[in-house]
């Protein structure tokens, strides 16, 4: 009797006629999201607080690993926990690939206070998949000299008082912000601001554009504003040329980007050291900061894994204030809960940074919408708005070709 109800007590990896067993939790992390030192103290002190549980901690590429977590969830030696980008969890929980973690994140993980940006992508279908690791988003980098020589000394708090000021700072050979014509993911927020979206699901499962709403094209607009305020080129993005390289010629007063991209600036131009700061991106009034896009990673669980109960404490620990604080500071990211912003006060990027994910959001949760960002039809909206085309007509043509790219009917 005894023996039949110890082979009923959930547990993982237990050999008959073992007596401490000891089971391996995988884990898979990506490149770049935490230092070799973190993995080792995380990696030690789980493991001497879990005793039965020894961790595998393997760290993947980012270049196709989508292809990858797909191969992984079908197969039973795969990995039991896994870092996924936060947009990337609707399309693994729609193969039904993910276990539901509803249960754990209402009693264990403090759901109330996550950060939107990162718990919204990581809910599915009414179950809470995706549990928030850790965020980055976009704020502006600012040249204290330039702001201090045109008079302005106070950061904008709200948008209106921003393009009053970029207006200001954009004379003589001085752009007030350079700004990308096809920066779609600083777009986003400003049509969140007004109450829109890029697209919208439907009861029937089904996807529509939604840049020819009323909100979006107002979040257009203000977009157009504040463009012209520099000679950023309205058919390219952020990255042709590199922001940080036109930045670093010191004539910008400023940009939008996440706050790592001052090391890049400084790299190139060692005379602009002490002189950048940094502010969210204002909203539409003083009180909140505008919405940003949040980027960043979720952890998941494997459907089906043996060692789900292990798996979850692995979870529970990346998630919990410990080993959030410590993450946060060691590769300056903005922890996954409003309430633990203050750990990363002492830092102005990040903090400014922690600031804007309050309000962050993050693309539709269609299981197809990388087949949008593939083809991305809302750069090309952008480039011919900003190159003088009708706005109302360009909103619709391109959500249009949303509403085509989220179909996954084949109709």
């Amino acid at each position: 009797m005894a023996l039949a109800a110890t082979a009923l007590l959930p547990g993982c990896g237990h050999l008959p006629g073992g007596g401490d067993d000891r089971s391996t939790v995988q884990v898979w992390l990506m490149r770049g999201s935490a230092s070799d030192a973190f993995v080792k103290r995380f990696t030690a002190d789980f493991e001497k607080r879990h005793g039965s549980l020894d961790l595998d901690v393997r760290v993947q590429e980012w270049t196709g690993i989508g292809e990858k977590v797909k191969a992984a969830l079908k197969d039973d030696d795969g990995p039991d926990v896994i870092e996924v980008g936060n947009t990337q969890v609707a399309q693994y929980v729609d193969q039904g690939g993910l276990e539901d973690l509803t249960l754990e994140s209402a009693r264990d993980l403090g759901m109330e206070d996550w950060l939107p940006g990162l718990a919204e992508p990581g809910r599915y279908d009414g179950g809470q998949y995706g549990i928030p690791w850790y965020a980055a988003n976009r704020v502006v980098i600012y040249h204290k000299d330039l702001f201090a020589q045109a008079g302005i000394k106070q950061p904008p708090k709200t948008r209106q008082q921003w393009l009053a000021d970029t207006r200001r700072l954009d004379s003589g050979g001085t752009q007030g912000l350079y700004l990308a014509g096809q920066d779609w993911y600083t777009l986003a927020g400003f049509i969140w601001d007004e109450g829109g979206d890029l697209a919208k699901g439907e009861k029937s499962g089904s996807w529509q554009g939604t840049l020819d709403t009323p909100a979006a094209l107002r979040g257009m607009e203000f977009y157009r504003q504040l463009q012209a305020l520099g000679d950023g080129p309205p058919d390219a993005d952020e990255e042709h040329p590199p922001q940080s390289g036109v930045f670093a010629k010191g004539d910008v007063a400023q940009i939008i980007a996440v706050p790592g991209t001052a090391r890049a600036i400084e790299a190139k131009n060692p005379e602009l050291k002490g002189k950048l700061g940094y502010f969210p991106i204002p909203g539409k009034t003083a009180g909140k900061p505008g919405a940003v896009f949040t980027g960043g990673s979720d952890l998941v669980v494997r459907d089906g894994t043996d060692e789900r109960k292990g798996a979850v404490e692995v979870v529970k620990a990346l998630a919990g204030e410990k080993w959030q604080t410590d993450l946060a500071r060691t590769m300056d990211y903005v922890p996954n809960k409003t309430t633990l912003a203050s750990v990363v006060s002492g830092e102005a990027g990040v903090a400014a940074m922690a600031a804007g994910a309050a309000r962050g959001r993050a693309t539709p949760k269609s299981p197809a919408w990388a087949a949008v960002e593939a083809d991305n039809p809302i750069k090309a909206y952008m480039s011919k708005v900003l190159g003088g085309g009708d706005p109302a007509r360009e909103a619709k043509l391109a959500s249009g070709r949303i509403t085509k790219a989220l179909d996954t009917t084949g109709s």
